[in-house]
């Protein structure tokens, strides 16, 4: 990558780079095409204009970069050369060498007491793009769904309350068609308890849901690990175990409490109630100890909903008092989503049954919109979904003007005589590069940057922001350059081969179609 290579000629002009030195692809032409603040780190103006006089001497560094500009207290912005923009080109496939890891990935984890709907939507995409991008940077990756199926849950017990027809919470569409099925209520008839019968509704709403996901929705999963399998296994004592005895917990009010006030957590926490229940937060550090300890993960990474907002003080504190390192534990919440319909926000309540679930809001507006609508947010940010500009044919929806342009690339292959489909490396060498030309190929070579950066931020909106920014610049691109029939059509022809490829991986990873007609 261009980017790698900048830090290594930096390297060789100033020696080794101290940490907090980043490098940056700009937003705004005027700051070159990548910048650094290398020399801010260092001191200041001074020494940013020593490094640049260092550079401006290196024959390698001058070949791809045709002028530095200090900035500000010590910005160096570096703008590319020809040379420079070519070598990016032919270098975007190239694999890195990275230490590869064993990384479990736990998303979207919606309670088996009804269907999946909009709150669940945004971890579940989220999750699915981000262990996408994982794998494709080189990582082993276990998708995983924690399946809150405890026969001591509250919300089970609720569910086969009214199952029982002793109650009304959860008393949705789903579930009243699950009570229709003969074989479900002959099953019934024979249970009385209410733990028992909520543990066998939530099974079959479970099965259902697992089947949407994977065949409607497209969101994939390695696992689904049953909750109830950690009070059947005896974890649990084995960890209550742990923690009394690492001095984790004490008792009060004849409930066993955990000290998550001294890991950053506003109070203390319940583990298990004065009636012997154990509270969710138990269950969740076998889980852990589970990925990290038995199945010796690497890395794990937690998207948890809005309602698990603060949630990691106590359980990274109370994993450290069982001697597993909490720096392992990744965790990000998924902030509320807005229905918006013709104006006005959607009210949704679960426990009334009054909620739009996934699965209609994809037979309403199609996959490839919900998923990209969803994907345009960063996960920490409220977010409002609007039904009528994701139904729009038109270019103000972003995911349509994106699949517009990759459509408009695939017509110009097919048009051209000299269109090849199956070579696999761009030789692109002679191209006389305008401002619509680099503007586009500045931005194919960033893709592999955008990867990189996804990887390490877990930014997954950043997909969704390239994929549109590039759609924009072959769209200037086919407005100003004339490609087939052109003096160097070869080399433009190789330019939109590799523009599409790079738009169809990208919407690859997002999980979205990349149609050929439109």
């Amino acid at each position: 990558m261009i980017r790698d290579i900048l830090r290594k000629e930096i390297e060789k002009a100033g020696g080794v780079i101290p940490k907090g030195v980043k490098f940056n692809l700009t937003s705004e032409t005027k700051f070159g095409d990548y910048s650094s603040n290398v020399g801010i780190i260092l001191g200041g103006r001074n020494e940013a204009e020593k490094i640049k006089n260092q550079l401006e001497q290196l024959s390698t560094f001058n070949s791809l970069v045709s002028k530095i500009e200090i900035a500000g207290p010590g910005f160096l912005n570096f703008y590319l050369s020809e040379r420079g923009l070519l070598e990016g080109l032919n270098n975007i496939n190239k694999k890195l060498k990275i230490k590869k890891l064993r990384i479990s990935l736990d998303y979207l984890d919606a309670n088996p007491t009804g269907p999946v709907h909009l709150g669940h939507a945004r971890s579940g995409f989220y999750g699915d793009v981000l262990a996408n991008v994982l794998e494709f940077y080189g990582h082993k990756v276990t998708r995983e769904f924690y399946v809150n199926n405890a026969k001591s849950s509250g919300q089970i017990q609720s569910l086969g309350k009214t199952a029982l027809g002793r109650g009304e919470e959860y008393k949705h569409e789903q579930l009243l068609k699950i009570l229709k099925k003969p074989e479900v209520k002959k099953k019934l008839k024979k249970i009385k308890d209410e733990k028992e019968a909520g543990f066998y509704i939530a099974k079959i709403i479970q099965k259902e849901n697992e089947r949407f996901l994977k065949k409607k929705a497209k969101i994939k999963y390695d696992l689904f690990f049953e909750e109830e399998k950690i009070y059947s296994s005896g974890l649990l004592k084995k960890i209550i175990d742990k923690l009394k005895k690492s001095g984790a917990t004490y008792e009060k009010d004849k409930a066993l409490w955990l000290k998550a006030s001294k890991e950053g957590d506003k109070e203390d926490r319940v583990l298990i109630r004065s009636t012997g229940e154990p509270t969710y937060v138990l269950p969740d550090i076998g889980y852990h100890w589970d990925r990290l300890v038995k199945r010796k993960n690497d890395l794990v990474i937690n998207i948890f909903g809005a309602d698990h907002f603060g949630y990691g003080p106590r359980l990274k504190g109370a994993l450290e008092s069982i001697d597993i390192d909490s720096k392992k534990v990744k965790i990000f919440t998924a902030q509320m989503v807005r229905l918006i319909k013709d104006g006005r926000e959607f009210k949704m309540s679960k426990r009334k049954g009054d909620f739009v679930t996934l699965e209609q809001l994809i037979d309403e507006v199609g996959l490839d919109a919900v998923r990209y609508f969803f994907l345009m947010k960063s996960l920490d940010t409220h977010m409002d979904f609007d039904l009528g500009l994701a139904k729009e044919q038109s270019v103000k929806n972003p995911v349509y003007y994106v699949q517009y342009a990759g459509a408009r690339m695939a017509s110009i292959l097919k048009k051209s005589k000299l269109q090849n489909p199956n070579y696999k490396q761009i030789t692109i060498s002679k191209l006389q590069i305008s401002k619509p030309i680099r503007n586009l190929v500045l931005k194919l070579i960033q893709f592999p940057e955008v990867i990189e950066d996804t990887v390490n931020d877990y930014q997954v909106q950043r997909l969704t922001k390239y994929a549109y920014e590039l759609a924009s610049e072959f769209s200037q691109f086919y407005r100003d350059v004339k490609v087939i029939g052109s003096e160097n059509e070869k080399e433009m022809i190789e330019l939109v081969f590799l523009t599409r490829k790079i738009l169809k991986q990208t919407l690859d990873l997002l999980g979205i179609f990349a149609p050929e007609k439109m």
